[in-house]
């Protein structure tokens, strides 16, 4: 049964307008990531984890994950916390700076978030994660996420457990990665659980892990019940797999993807200001430029480039045609119209 991504769903008082999800991806999900998700056919689009506790300190660079653009929208800030008071304050602030949905991290396999209490191993103390919920949901009036993981262990089925108790807690939906906390992202996401979790749930659910092409995301779609597919290390650089998955197979043209990159960088650097942005954006070179798009010595001689202009002028040097269509993808931004809280956040635009 072919499912058309095209068709929109609701989170609440929320409508997505296609069934793709642009995934939230700590050290990839700024704003430039998310607002070219949204240009190529993401319905939603989620930022990367947002420190509850760095909220509430009033963190200049933490705040500055709150920056959002009117193209954007709709758009998920996914928070990450172990205390109930503490989350819903940092709810509060997510609501306050425009976001659509409050999206609450349970999935984080990685050690710094685990140990704190926070991301995956709240799993494992599903009361504590209900109260999370209920804070949260009591705390806002957009629609509550909750994004998780099967379990920590391997073969763990406590999601199934866990999910309903959610739900009956304040979720709106619910993200199933069904892989443990403990594969971090080896083997295989198990979306025969995926099915099973959609049957417990009764509310949308967004299915995440290894959703790589059009066929893998149909596939998912009619095999699961699922409302929504989410993409995530495979749009890394590479915002054509979301064309692709959307119906629109056609391979980008070198010109193409020069100009994307660049746009990408001219985004990233006005963001995150340069100095931040020379070390965030060297991954990037290889993501862009691989997948035999450009020879590998390519992207080394751009990571040892030491400004963004000499970056720039290289990559229009190998490909002039780029920087008409980088013209074209300029003129269809919006310009001026970013939401911020209203906070000090000085250091942000400067890095």
């Amino acid at each position: 049964m072919q499912v058309d991504l095209h068709n929109s769903w609701s989170i609440g008082p929320v409508e997505i307008p296609s069934r793709l999800v642009l995934a939230p991806m700590a050290g990839v999900s700024v704003q430039a990531f998310r607002r070219q998700g949204r240009r190529y056919g993401a319905g939603l689009v989620c930022s990367e984890m947002v420190s509850c506790a760095g909220l509430h300190h009033g963190n200049e660079r933490t705040l500055g994950y709150l920056r959002i653009a009117a193209d954007e929208h709709p758009l998920a800030v996914q928070i990450f916390g172990a205390e109930p008071v503490v989350m819903a304050e940092a709810a509060r602030m997510v609501e306050a700076a425009g976001a659509d949905l409050v999206d609450i991290n349970f999935g984080c396999p990685v050690r710094k978030v685990t140990k704190t209490g926070a991301g995956a191993t709240l799993l494992e103390n599903p009361d504590r994660a209900c109260r999370i919920v209920s804070a949260v949901a009591e705390a806002v009036d957009v629609p509550v996420s909750v994004k998780m993981r099967r379990g920590v262990e391997n073969g763990s089925r406590v999601c199934l457990d866990v999910g309903p108790r959610l739900v009956a807690s304040g979720a709106a939906t619910l993200t199933l990665h069904p892989r443990s906390a403990k594969q971090m992202y080896t083997g295989e996401a198990d979306h025969s659980l995926t099915a099973e979790f959609v049957e417990r749930v009764g509310v949308p659910v967004i299915a995440s892990g290894d959703i790589t092409s059009r066929a893998k995301a149909q596939a998912v779609l009619a095999t699961t019940g699922a409302a929504a597919v989410m993409v995530g290390r495979a749009a890394q650089g590479n915002p054509w797999v979301l064309r692709e998955i959307m119906g629109d197979a056609s391979k980008p043209t070198r010109e193409e993807v020069v100009a994307e990159l660049i746009l990408f960088m001219r985004e990233t650097v006005r963001e995150l200001g340069e100095h931040r942005a020379t070390g965030f954006l060297k991954k990037f070179y290889s993501w862009y430029l691989g997948r035999g798009r450009f020879p590998r010595p390519f992207k080394q001689e751009l990571v040892e480039l030491k400004s963004f202009d000499e970056v720039e002028a290289r990559l229009l040097a190998a490909a002039p045609g780029a920087r008409f269509v980088l013209a074209r993808l300029e003129e269809e931004l919006p310009q001026g119209d970013e939401v911020t809280l209203d906070l000090p956040i000085s250091i942000y635009g400067g890095g």
